[in-house]
């Protein structure tokens, strides 16, 4: 499924919800299922800058398909990362890189999260977009250098 598609059902799921109570529980009930997070990744290396609570995400490359693995130390932003590694992970690079983070407004987010955990959210979807555009100049295999 293409990330435009995924986002749309993740849209449809939070439309379920009127309560903004809910939505939020809805959030850390998503976060609640990342897998776990490679201990040896929990460094500075892996950290998202702009964040204020501590956010680690870290791609894994195979041809131009992106996964991640990525955990926070807060409940709320455990699941923001866990909606967008749901729409961007495991997708091309390409198909990423093509799929602005509107979903995230759809939702009602951009009025619905504080100064601080909106402009970390942006640095999350920077961070992914980044790598996403690094991957997608490199060649892939079979292509010349």
């Amino acid at each position: 499924m293409k990330p435009s598609q995924i986002a749309d059902t993740l849209v449809a799921e939070f439309e379920m919800f009127t309560d903004w109570e809910d939505k939020y529980s809805y959030i850390i009930d998503l976060g609640k299922h990342l897998p776990p997070y490679p201990a040896e990744r929990r460094t500075d290396d892996f950290l998202v800058r702009g964040c204020q609570s501590r956010v680690w995400l870290s791609p894994t490359v195979e041809g131009d398909v992106l996964r991640f693995d990525a955990d926070s130390d807060a409940i709320i932003t455990r699941g923001l990362i866990a909606m967008l590694l749901r729409v961007y992970g495991g997708q091309p690079a390409h198909d990423i890189i093509a799929t602005p983070p509107t979903f995230l407004s759809r939702i009602g987010l951009d009025t619905h999260l504080s100064q601080s955990r909106a402009n970390g959210l942006a640095s999350m979807v920077n961070h992914v977009m980044r790598i996403a555009a690094v991957v997608a100049q490199q060649p892939r295999s079979g292509e010349p250098a």
